[in-house]
């Protein structure tokens, strides 16, 4: 079973611009995140794909592998997608750009998924973990999950979900992580498929596969990964790195 580690780098960000070019200890975001994915030893190979000269340059330029994007992309499924089209893989791992910390723990368990996984029976896996906070809960930027009786998730949203209609009855509320390993055949039918209404309503990607019947396995992992999505997050990794 070949599997590959995939980062997606785009250089524009709403929130923080150039974030993936920031220095970090010495060393930009982008080109630490590659390095940690490499350090894992849990990949054939790994590659940042992105749409900047700027980040291509620096990861080759550190003897690292990097791919430009030919197409303009509405996400990181498709970006994924058009750099794996003619690779001889199995399973493609997505890892953050912006995660230089990346969960070493949480990818091995991404990947033991297909390694069980006898009957072919899972399309995608990805992460979640559990939220207590009301707060939390009803920020729609933190995007729910909730999940049969075997993990596999039956609906993705920016809402509450479930609506707590009923108090104490048991609920857990399940956050996700979009970190994903593909079966490569599923990457690239997201690739060919349109987008429908769920996924145009939500703005979820995920949305698409569960449109299309793909079964998406869920890992529940204690906590998020430690990200870079503001100048302030920047700050503190680099407390981190010193």
């Amino acid at each position: 079973m070949k599997t590959i580690a995939v980062i997606p780098a785009r250089y524009a960000s709403t929130r923080f611009p150039a974030k993936l070019m920031q220095d970090l200890g010495g060393k930009t975001v982008i080109l630490r995140t590659y390095e940690a994915a490499k350090k894992s030893n849990l990949f054939d190979a790994v590659f940042v794909v992105t749409d900047s000269d700027l980040i291509y340059n620096e990861i080759v330029s550190n003897g690292g592998k990097a791919i430009m994007s030919i197409k303009e992309h509405e996400s990181g499924s498709d970006r994924i997608a058009e750099a794996v089209e003619n690779m001889d893989v199995d399973i493609v791992v997505n890892v953050q750009g912006d995660e230089p910390f990346i969960n070493t723990v949480a990818l091995e368990k991404l990947i033991e998924v297909y390694k069980n996984d006898t009957e072919n029976k899972v399309d995608l896996a990805s992460l979640m973990f559990e939220i207590k906070d009301d707060d939390e809960i009803n920020n729609p930027n933190n995007v729910k999950v909730v999940t049969d009786q075997n993990g596999f998730a039956l609906y993705f949203s920016r809402s509450v979900i479930p609506y707590p209609r009923e108090k104490n009855v048991g609920v857990r509320y399940m956050q996700h992580i979009g970190i994903y390993a593909f079966r490569k055949q599923a990457l690239m039918d997201f690739y060919n498929l349109p987008m429908k209404s769920l996924e145009a309503s939500e703005k979820l990607e995920q949305l698409r596969y569960l449109e299309f019947g793909k079964r998406i396995k869920m890992i529940e992992v204690a906590d998020r990964s430690i990200g870079i999505d503001t100048p302030e997050d920047l700050e503190k990794a680099r407390k981190l790195i010193l």
